[in-house]
């Protein structure tokens, strides 16, 4: 794998590479093939998993990895990414919420009463309880 080679690869081409037994990055414009070091990394497999399939610069950038965890890099080094392959902007596309519902407020507040109703009378019990029995 060393860091001598200068093979250029699209976004596409990385993109088949996401997989746990077949995992590249794209890192500040090079690819890396940490396929061997997915055991082996402090965050878990899943979150290099997650980074495949896109340029993951931000990812790494925002974890901060340390001086040594950058240079263990070169050892991962497979080629450069062809730049013009990555999209320059990825739209965002909000995650599927289900919509807030009002008419679900007053289960909840059924709910607090189911809790809190039996929580008064078993303090007013036992409130009772003391008070008759100090007399």
């Amino acid at each position: 794998m060393g860091g001598e080679s200068n093979k250029v690869f699209t976004l596409a081409e990385v993109s088949q590479h996401n997989n746990a037994k077949d995992c590249w990055l794209v890192i500040h414009g090079k690819v890396y093939n940490v396929t061997k070091f997915l055991e082996d990394h402090p965050g878990g497999d899943d979150v290099l998993l997650s980074s495949t399939g896109k340029d993951a610069s931000n990812d790494f950038d925002d974890i901060g990895h340390s001086t040594s965890a950058v240079a263990m890099m070169d050892e991962f080094y497979v080629g450069d990414i062809d730049t013009s392959s990555i999209p320059s902007k990825v739209a965002y596309t909000p995650p599927n919420q289900p919509k807030y519902n009002q008419d679900k407020t007053p289960e909840f507040i059924i709910r607090i009463l189911q809790f809190l109703v039996p929580l008064c009378i078993l303090g007013l019990a036992v409130g009772i309880h003391f008070y008759t029995k100090s007399k």
